[in-house]
C-alpha cells in the first residue's frame, strides 16, 4: 500500500520536471534570440570588423576548442554561435568555431575516465573509450578544415540546405515559425530593459544576458533530463549498443537528442567501458551517434533567432552536415575507421602504465594544440 500511495507523488514530480524542461527550452531559444539581437545592435551590422581576429580559420578553431573545453558544453557554444551568426558574424568565420566545439566537448568524458585511475585495467579501458571520441573529432578537423578552407564545402552545403528549407514555398519553415513569434515579445522586453545605456553597450549587455541565460537553461535542462532519462538511457544502451554499428550510431543519436548533451551520453559510456560491460568496438559507433545527436540544440536555436534567420539556419545545418559527413567518411572508409580506436588503445596502454601520459595528452589536445594554432594563425597573418 505504501508503494501505491507514492505513485501519484512520483508521477506529479515527473510531470513538474517535464514542465520545467519545456520552460527551460523556451528560455534557451529566447536567450539565443537575445544574443543575436544584442550582437546585431552592438556591431551595427559591422560584425566582420569586430571579429576580424577570428577570420583566420585556425583562430576560429581555437575559439571553439577553448570555449567548449572551459564551458564543457558544445551545446552551449554552438547555441551562442548560432545567435552570433544571426547578429552578423560571418558564416565562414563560424564554421571553424563549430569544428572546434566538437573537439572541446571531448574533454568531459576524458576527465570522467580519470575516475578509474586506481585500477590499471579499468583505467586502460575507460581512457581508451574516452579518447576514441577525441581522436575521431580531431581526424574530422584534419579532413574537413582544409576542404572548407580550399572549397568552402560545408558552407555551400549548409547554404543550400537552409535555402531549401526557407526559400521554397512547399517546404518553407519561415511561414509557420511560431517559435520565433512566441519568443520575440520576451526578447523585446529585455531590449527595452537595456536601453538605459546607448549602443553599442546596450547590445553588449543584451548579448551577455542571453549568454548567462543559456548557461542557466542548459545546465538545468541537463540535470533534469539526467534524472528523467539516464536510467532509461542505460537500458537502451544495453539493448541496442551491442547489435552492430548502425544500431550503436542510432542509439547514440537518439539518447543525445533526449538529453541534449553529447558530453552526458559519451561520459555515460566511459564507466561501462571501464567495467568491461562493453568493448571499445561496441562503444565507438555510439560516440559517433552522440556527435550527430548534439546538433539538435543548434537546430532548435536557429528557429527563434533575432536577426538573419537564413544565416543562423545555415550554420546549424553546417553543424549537422559536418557531423554526418564525418561519420559517413571516417566510419565508412575502413582504413580511416580503424585510426581512432587504434590510437585510443595505444594511448590507453601508455596512460595505464604511466599516468603522466594522460595528463600530457589532456594538456596537449585542449591547450597546447590551440596555442600552436594561434602561432600558425599569427604566422599566416604576418
Amino acid at each position: 500500500m505504501a508503494d501505491s500511495s507514492q505513485m501519484p507523488i512520483n508521477s506529479s514530480k515527473k510531470i513538474l520536471k517535464w514542465i520545467a524542461i519545456v520552460a527551460l527550452v523556451y528560455l534557451l531559444i529566447t536567450a539565443v534570440g537575445m544574443i543575436g539581437a544584442g550582437f546585431k545592435g552592438a556591431t551595427k551590422g559591422e560584425a566582420e570588423q569586430l571579429f576580424a581576429f577570428a577570420t583566420n580559420p585556425f583562430m576560429g578553431l581555437v575559439i571553439g576548442i577553448v570555449a567548449t573545453a572551459l564551458i564543457q558544453s558544445s551545446s552551449t557554444v554552438t547555441s551562442i554561435i548560432v545567435g552570433l551568426v544571426a547578429g552578423g558574424l560571418p558564416v565562414a568565420t563560424a564554421v571553424p568555431m563549430v569544428m572546434g566545439a566538437n573537439v572541446g566537448t571531448s574533454i568531459t568524458n576524458t576527465i570522467v575516465s580519470m575516475g578509474h585511475v586506481r585500477d590499471k585495467e579499468e583505467f586502460k579501458r575507460a581512457f581508451a573509450a574516452a579518447t576514441v571520441h577525441d581522436y575521431f573529432n580531431l581526424l574530422s578537423v584534419i579532413i574537413f578544415l582544409p576542404l572548407e578552407m580550399m572549397f568552402g564545402l560545408l558552407e555551400k552545403i549548409g547554404s543550400y540546405l537552409s535555402g531549401f528549407m526557407i526559400g521554397g514555398d512547399a517546404v518553407s519553415i519561415k511561414s509557420f515559425n511560431f517559435v520565433k513569434a512566441a519568443t520575440k515579445p520576451v526578447v523585446n522586453i529585455f531590449k527595452e530593459l537595456t536601453h538605459f545605456v546607448d549602443q553599442p553597450l546596450s547590445g553588449v549587455i543584451l548579448a551577455l544576458i542571453g549568454v548567462a541565460l543559456i548557461f542557466v537553461a542548459i545546465s538545468y535542462i541537463g540535470k533534469l533530463l539526467k534524472q528523467l532519462m539516464v536510467g532509461r538511457a542505460k537500458d537502451i544502451m544495453h539493448t541496442t549498443i551491442g547489435r552492430g554499428p548502425l544500431s550503436g550510431i542510432a542509439s547514440g543519436t537518439f539518447i543525445t537528442i533526449l538529453v541534449q548533451s553529447s558530453s552526458t551520453t559519451t561520459s555515460l559510456m566511459v564507466p561501462l567501458a571501464g567495467s568491461g560491460a562493453f568493448s571499445l568496438k561496441q562503444i565507438y559507433p555510439f560516440t559517433l551517434g552522440a556527435n550527430i545527436g548534439t546538433c539538435i540544440t543548434a537546430m532548435l536555436a536557429a528557429t527563434a533567432v533575432e536577426g538573419d534567420a537564413r544565416a543562423a539556419l545555415t550554420i546549424a545545418m553546417i553543424h549537422l552536415t559536418y557531423n554526418v559527413l564525418g561519420v559517413a567518411v571516417i566510419y565508412g572508409i575502413p582504413f580511416l575507421r580503424e585510426i581512432p580506436p587504434k590510437l585510443a588503445i595505444w594511448l590507453g596502454n601508455l596512460a595505464s602504465n604511466n599516468k603522466v601520459y594522460a595528463m600530457v595528452y589532456i594538456l596537449g589536445v585542449f591547450f597546447v594544440i590551440p596555442l600552436v594554432c594561434v602561432g600558425v594563425s599569427y604566422a599566416i597573418s604576418g
